[in-house]
């Protein structure tokens, strides 16, 4: 008779509060502790059950920055796709007119590799507005001063790229950069 433990490769991990911002359709923005995560399904793939996703950590207001790139570019339409690096990904804001209505469509490059794409659901400014807790009064969450924490630097993390758009460049925001 074998006596084998089934169960050595499993482990229970700690639940782990992951809370939501806002979402509308398929597009949503999560928190957990000071890291982002845009949730989106990928429109790119055969499979309409493929759910993509990139984070990023709350520096220097990057969300805010995130939010404020977004709305600008419904204000003034980009001549080019806005190119973001992340810390994983680099995602590019496309924007276009559908139904005479500007749209902003999420597009993302998996691990920073042009081979891998994924793109969500273009997104009306109300749209925008929803997913970052504009209309639930949740973007006070990302909007909060720094904490005692943060400012000590308890938790470090000097490696994470920033998304807010650089207050000198702003009226080169429609410029492609290169990398």
């Amino acid at each position: 008779m074998f006596s084998i433990s089934v169960f050595s490769q499993i482990k229970v991990l700690k639940n782990e509060n992951l809370v939501e911002i806002g979402k509308d359709n398929s597009v949503g923005l999560y928190k957990k502790e000071d890291k982002f995560t845009i949730n989106y399904q990928d429109l790119n793939t055969s499979n309409l059950n493929t759910i993509r996703s990139f984070s990023f950590h709350n520096l220097d207001s990057d969300v805010s920055g995130l939010y404020k790139l977004l709305m600008d570019g419904f204000i003034s339409s980009p001549d080019e796709n806005i190119i973001l690096e992340l810390p994983n990904d680099i995602i590019e804001l496309h924007y276009e007119k559908n139904y005479g209505q500007p749209t902003v469509q999420f597009i993302q490059y998996i691990n920073k590799n042009r081979k891998y794409v994924g793109k969500s659901q273009f997104l009306t400014r109300k749209q925008v507005d929803k997913i970052f807790g504009r209309a639930n009064g949740k973007s006070a969450m990302y909007e909060r001063p720094a904490t005692m924490q943060q400012i000590n630097g308890t938790k470090s993390s000097s490696n994470q790229a920033s998304t807010a758009a650089p207050a000198s460049n702003s009226g080169n925001k429609n410029k492609k950069s290169r990398k």
